[in-house]
């Protein structure tokens, strides 16, 4: 008897266990069901050192900058791994998660060390502007060596995926944008307008031509830049009409308020240096969203979207000053704005954004001095004349210095080719001079680089600068507060943390709040979208998956 009642117990368990189990049974095509966003939005905030998401932070809206952060998860410690911190190679390593050793992009500007040609990274004479007459158009992706994440989404849904890159600067929008991205926008200063150039299309679509219609540039420059707040209220408040501020062309005053409405028509060029600039890149932003139904369709869209005047604005101002606090206080006020945006477009939850920056900036170097701090600076360019006439004397040529960028010297290479004079005696020579300055605390020859004394980690970043053709042969590093900056405004490019330590938030889809402290880099943006999309990295990518974010 009691045996029979454990077989029916037995019987009764697996019968139990079968119900369980078909209750949580998932269908096939669940499981292989790829879930994506229905839109990804990268926002690089141009020039932003990451100690401004805190330096400002009290006067921040909830909404804005403080909902990325408490909603988001917060990468604390993002660094840029590779020198130089500069916009082209910045917003190429953010989307392809790779450096300038292997995409390329060593600079926005470079020589072409086989041909001695002067190349802006950007540059394409093959292509028309489209919106324009000027010159401004002439631009592709097609110097960048490697593919990007919105390629890789575009390969992933054969191509249904829609990718989009604007900012004002033309390498601000197109990078990111991929080889195979449906358009680029950027701002052209001639006549304040949105353009492109015939690689993407032969002519502008009608909503940005009814975007430049209205005139809202002439709109923004009729009210000229006047403090959010009162004065005194600004951290910065004392610093409104220091000599290491650069007056705007047409100024001759460096304080508040700053005028537009005389350059309506004349020079758009100012109108960069000016924080509305933001605010109509993402005007222009949220008319393509509407306009080209983003994140309407099956396949995941992807809008990468750089904010430039925050560099305009930091390089003539500088980091301490009142314009530069402003410049962030109204930013927070438009990413408030454009987040809302997004979730009546989108949907709160559907659209997956990162905040990023693609370098950061070095206090200035008479503030610096002025406050018993050490800095100082080099004029760069102003050291190439004594250059050559040095090199003159010892090997009878003038003219053997063709360049400095990004503090690399390039050499006139076909005029010591045509000489047959020794390049290495050249190189060492120009060695000597750069250690002989008191700014420099070190120089050396790229050839020569396997006996460079320096930390690894350090080192390793000048090593993944480098790419053989584009690179000067010549590098030297400043010491630490030193910049090529003509004591006004400031300048970026150097290994040093003001340059390389960057804001890292993800905020949306599939994203927890938190945050971490632990390291991280630029080059592990590309690798966790791709993670959480779901498709390949990138053809150049090095960086590693942020599993914090890929759960």
């Amino acid at each position: 008897m009691f045996s029979k009642i454990l077989f029916i117990a037995f019987l009764t368990l697996i019968n139990n266990c079968n119900i369980q189990a078909q209750s949580k049974t998932v269908s096939f095509d669940q499981v292989n069901e790829i879930n994506r966003p229905k839109l990804v939005i990268g926002l690089v905030v141009d020039q932003m050192r990451w100690d401004y998401l805190y330096r400002y932070y009290n006067r921040y809206s909830k909404g804005g900058f403080k909902r990325l952060m408490h909603q988001g998860y917060n990468f604390q410690n993002t660094f840029i791994p590779y020198v130089p911190a500069v916009t082209a190679a910045g917003h190429t390593c953010i989307y392809t998660g790779s450096v300038p050793a292997v995409h390329g992009m060593v600079g926005n500007d470079w020589v072409e060390n086989n041909t001695g040609k002067i190349m802006y990274c950007a540059q394409d004479d093959s292509v028309k502007s489209v919106g324009s007459i000027s010159l401004e158009g002439k631009m592709s992706p097609k110097n960048m060596q490697v593919t990007t994440v919105a390629d890789e989404l575009r390969l992933a849904t054969n191509f249904r995926s829609r990718t989009f890159g604007i900012a004002l600067k033309d390498r601000g929008g197109i990078f990111p944008a991929g080889h195979s991205g449906n358009a680029a926008y950027w701002f052209e200063d001639a006549s304040g307008n949105w353009i492109t150039s015939t690689y993407y299309m032969q002519a502008l679509p009608k909503w940005v031509s009814d975007f430049n219609n209205n005139r809202l540039t002439d709109k923004y420059m009729q009210n000229d830049w006047n403090l959010l707040y009162p004065a005194s209220t600004y951290i910065q408040s004392t610093a409104d009409n220091k000599m290491y501020e650069k007056t705007l062309p047409h100024e001759t005053t460096r304080t508040f308020p700053h005028t537009y409405k005389s350059l309506i028509g004349k020079s758009y060029y100012t109108f960069r240096i000016n924080p509305f600039g933001n605010t109509l890149t993402l005007d222009f932003a949220t008319s393509l969203i509407k306009s080209e139904s983003l994140g309407k369709t099956a396949d995941t869209d992807m809008l990468c979207i750089s904010l430039s005047s925050t560099d305009y604005i930091g390089h003539r101002y500088g980091p301490n000053s009142m314009e530069i606090e402003d410049t962030y206080l109204r930013l927070d006020k438009d990413i408030e704005k454009f987040l809302n945006t997004l979730d009546a477009q989108v949907g709160k939850g559907n659209y997956l954004l990162f905040l990023t920056a693609d370098h950061g900036a070095p206090n200035n170097p008479a503030f610096m001095q002025e406050n018993k701090l050490p800095g100082g600076n080099l004029n760069a360019k102003s050291m190439i004349p004594d250059m050559n006439q040095m090199l003159k004397k010892q090997f009878g040529r003038d003219s053997l210095v063709k360049k400095i960028y990004e503090y690399q010297v390039y050499l006139n290479n076909a005029l010591i080719d045509s000489l047959k004079l020794n390049r290495a005696a050249i190189k060492t020579t120009l060695v000597q001079f750069l250690l002989s300055k008191p700014e420099v605390q070190q120089a050396f020859d790229y050839s020569e680089f396997d006996k460079v004394i320096m930390p690894a980690r350090i080192k390793e970043m000048f090593a993944k600068g480098y790419f053989r053709n584009r690179s000067g042969e010549v590098q030297f590093i400043l010491k630490p507060q030193y910049h090529d900056v003509d004591w006004a405004g400031t300048e970026h490019g150097t290994w040093y943390p003001y340059d390389t330590h960057i804001p890292l938030i993800f905020f949306g889809w599939n994203i927890n709040p938190g945050k971490t402290y632990r390291e991280v880099y630029m080059t592990d943006i590309a690798p966790t979208l791709s993670a959480l999309l779901n498709i390949q990295q990138p053809g150049g990518c090095i960086g590693t998956v942020l599993t914090e974010v890929v759960r």
